[in-house]
Order: C-alpha cells, then structure tokens, then sequence
C-alpha cells in the first residue's frame, strides 16, 4: 500500500506572519514547542558549559567551514577524486529535478519498488520522496522522528527532531491509525510511554530494513582527503541502511566537505553538543566508497547545487552555507518557540531557514520576502550557533534586499518619492502645508490612527495630527508681515 503525502507544497504557503499567526492559535503545539526546546536548552547548556574553550572550538568550526567556501572548487574536485578512488560513483546536480531524475534512474536500474532512507534534510528539499512515490517507488523513513511525520502526513517542524510539535499521546494515535496499512501494525495494547513507541517503531521498520536492496542518506559532512561520509545519528536506524542494502545513494549538498580528516574532531565535538545536548552521537558512521563483502557493493554519491551557488556569490550571505544543521538557533529563538516550524514552509524553519531559504530559493515567494522579518533581532541565534553565523546581520542584509527589490512599488517607497517632489519645490511643498492645515480643521482633536496603505505600520503608533496653521502663518499673524520679508 503507497503511503501518500497529502500535505501542501511548502512554496504554496501564506507569507510567515499570516501562517504564525495561524499556529499561534494551536494552544497544544505551543506547549509541546516551549516544554521540548526548554528541554533541549538546559542540557546544551550543561554540556557546553563543561568545554573550557568553547568559543576557540566556535572559532575552528567557523574557519574550517569558511576555508570550504573560499575553495570549494578546489575541494569538490578532491572529493570526487578521492570517492572515485575507492570506488563510488559521483555525480553532479545542478538543481532539485537534476538531482531527482538521478536518483530515479538509479533506484530503477536495480529493479526495486521501495527504499528505506536516512534522515536527510536535502532530500527533504528536493521533495526527493514525493518524486519516487510519484513513480511508483516507495520510500520509507527510518529515523523515528521522520517516521512519525510521513506516517502522521506531516511535515517536519524542526531541524533536529521533525515531530517536535507532536506529544507522545499524538503519537500514539497515528501509530495505532497508520502502521498496519503500511506494514506492521502497532500492537493493541500500545500506550504512549516513549519504550513502548519505540519498540513499536523498531518491529515496524525491520522487515523494511531486512528486505530493502537500496537505501538512501544524506550526510553531516564529506571529507575531501579521504572520499569520506559521515553520517551521525541516535537510534542506530542509519548503521542499518548504511549496511544492508546492496546500493547506497547519498544526497549531498555542497557544503558539507570539510578539508581534512583531522577538521572532523572538531565538529563531532560541536555538533551532539549543540543539538542534542550529549558529549558525542551514539552513533557515528562513516564510509569511504566500496569495501568487498562489507556493506553497500554500488554505491553513489550526488553533489547537489540548488541554489547553493546563488548563495556563495554572496560576501556576506555565504556564511549561512556554514551551518552543520545543528538546530541550536531554533531552540533559543522565541519566535520559532511560539510560532513552530511549519509557519517557515520549508524544510529549514527557524533563523537559519529565515537566512538560508531566500538565498537559495529567492525572494520571489510571499513566504520567501516574509522571512528575513521572521525576527526580533534578539541575537540569541548567533550567540548559540556553534560556527559563528551571524544570523541578526543576515537578516537585516536581506531585508534590505527585500526593499530594494520592492523599490518604487511599495506603499514606502512610493511615499518617499512623493516627499522628495513635493521638497523639490517651495511652492508645492508651501501648499502641502496649507492642505495639511485644513486637514487639522476637519480633524479637530481627533488622533490619527492609521494611514491609507500603512495601517501595518501605524497600528503600534498615533501618528501627530496637523497642527492648525503652518510656521508662515503664525509669523506673519504675529509679526504682521511674511517669514520671507523678514530682515
């Protein structure tokens, strides 16, 4: 039985401030929101405040990832070569359908109908599983948090654990409603202790894992000396369709090389800290092409553009291009606590998606020119990050990107254009005066409140009713003659 999506297209979504106001509205997402990420501060902050040098570790992550973007040329080709070296195949995707188009023609020349995948935010970009659905290949989350989502048809809300915005009573529910019509039931009996889920889930995904030829993953980061992938990860699901299946597609963006093997140390230590609050992953995978009689036999590797290049060409915005995925920045914000992540629509919510989205999709969306304002400019976010992304500068450059694109077509700017003609001229800017006063007679003491085109703007402020006679007038009713034939 094809399990089916049924939740809209990220890009068909409202503007940011409509769709969180719309979530402000659900009282139960919002507790399960601010109890999850309280939760997930405190044991940050814990493991963080045991490294003596966190912000020299801070300083390292921050270069070794600005070296990359200054040469990734230099090191996407190191990486190939080395992939190739030891036997994977790489290929190159220049955008979301490139990048679909090979893995379906790879998933179908062996022949299968179905594939299991890890956690994989690229993927996810791409709409990767809608695509292989749409052809008949069903693709099936391991990683628990995914599952409850694509079971749930949901979409993730946050980086690091996608059903955030979910209770394990809700849980409960879509398990008990949607397993058996894709597999495994859940048993009668479940309840929603956390063991109980999980063993439910585990029972779910086995026959999966044991019977799928091919799986895909994305990965944490690439290493170009050595042709290595890493993948890191808690549950174990991930050592599983990093093992069984014969063929192994890893998505990847761009980003995620690091230059050498000795830069991981650095960031397996930044990394569990920053989004799970743990010293180190459970799980730790890494592969470096194909290995006979150990694991994956055809293994493929897709570097994958989309917009990626949009954003490097950018001085100051390339920097969002460092992030490792870590989710600290939603977990301290207290916009995306209240507001939860679907209201971002996109796969990256939060202050990183409110950066990273309109880089790499543009600003040709209501959602997209919504999203550098999704801030209070707190900084908490940069102060949070783990490889220095000064998210606040970010958003403020974009807004400004936002305007200038707007420019001459906003209520703003036509405003601002009005004014430069009417100082341009004594006489035109003498009879807005008198306008103006004849405004403050018809008004009389009354306070304006809003402003035709800038109700936005003036709803959290009075704007000065006119006063009743300009500076001529009262000079001349009180010195007797004009300002201008004044000595």
């Amino acid at each position: 039985m094809t399990l089916q999506t049924t939740s809209p297209i990220f890009l068909g979504m409202p503007s940011f401030q409509k769709a969180a106001k719309d979530a402000l509205r659900n009282t139960q997402q919002r507790r399960n929101l601010a109890h999850a990420t309280s939760t997930i501060r405190a044991k940050r902050a814990a493991v963080v405040g045991e490294v003596d040098r966190w912000e020299e570790l801070r300083v390292a992550g921050a270069d070794a990832k600005d070296e990359v973007l200054h040469h990734l040329p230099h090191y996407l080709e190191q990486l190939e070569a080395n992939l190739v070296a030891n036997g994977a195949t790489v290929h190159w995707a220049r955008d979301a359908d490139e990048a679909n188009r090979i893995v379906l023609d790879l998933v179908r020349a062996t022949g299968s109908d179905e594939v299991v995948k890890v956690k994989s935010m690229a993927t996810q970009e791409i709409e990767l599983n809608e695509r292989l659905e749409e052809a008949g290949i069903h693709a099936w989350e391991t990683d628990l948090a995914e599952l409850i989502v694509q079971l749930g048809h949901d979409r993730p809300s946050h980086i690091l654990v996608p059903a955030i915005h979910r209770n394990r009573a809700e849980i409960r529910e879509i398990f008990r409603r949607e397993m058996g019509g894709v597999g495994r039931p859940a048993p009668d009996d479940l309840t929603d202790e956390p063991a109980r889920l999980a063993e439910a889930a585990r029972a779910h995904l086995r026959e999966k894992f044991l019977r799928a030829r091919v799986a895909i993953s994305g990965a944490n980061f690439a290493i170009a000396d050595t042709g290595t992938l890493v993948v890191v990860e808690s549950e174990g699901n991930g050592r599983m369709c990093l093992t069984l299946p014969e063929t192994l597609i890893s998505v990847v963006g761009v980003e995620k090389v690091l230059p050498t093997f000795a830069d991981l140390g650095t960031f397996l230590q930044l990394l569990p800290r920053s989004s799970t609050g743990e010293r180190m992953n459970p799980y730790t995978s890494m592969w470096t092409g194909v290995r006979e009689g150990d694991g994956p036999q055809d293994v493929h590797v897709v570097l994958l553009d989309n917009g990626r290049s949009h954003v490097l060409a950018d001085d100051l915005g390339r920097q969002a291009l460092r992030c490792i995925r870590c989710s600290a920045c939603l977990n301290v914000c207290p916009v995306y606590e209240r507001a939860g992540g679907h209201a971002y629509g996109s796969v990256y919510p939060g202050p990183i998606g409110a950066v990273l989205n309109p880089q790499l999709r543009g600003t040709g969306s209501d959602v997209d020119k919504s999203l550098p304002y999704a801030s209070s400019l707190c900084g908490a976010c940069f102060e949070a990050c783990p490889v220095r992304i000064d998210i606040p500068s970010l958003l403020v450059h974009l807004r400004t990107q936002v305007v200038d694109e707007a420019s001459g077509r906003s209520p703003e700017a036509l405003s601002m254009k009005a004014a430069a003609w009417m100082f341009a001229d004594h006489r035109r800017l003498e009879a807005a005066q008198r306008g103006a006063t004849l405004g403050s007679r018809l008004l009389g003491d009354r306070t304006v409140r809003s402003l035709p085109g800038l109700g936005a703007w003036t709803q959290a402020r009075d704007v000065p009713s006119p006063p009743p006679e300009t500076f001529r007038q009262w000079w001349a009713r009180t010195h007797g003659y004009d300002v201008e034939e004044a000595p």
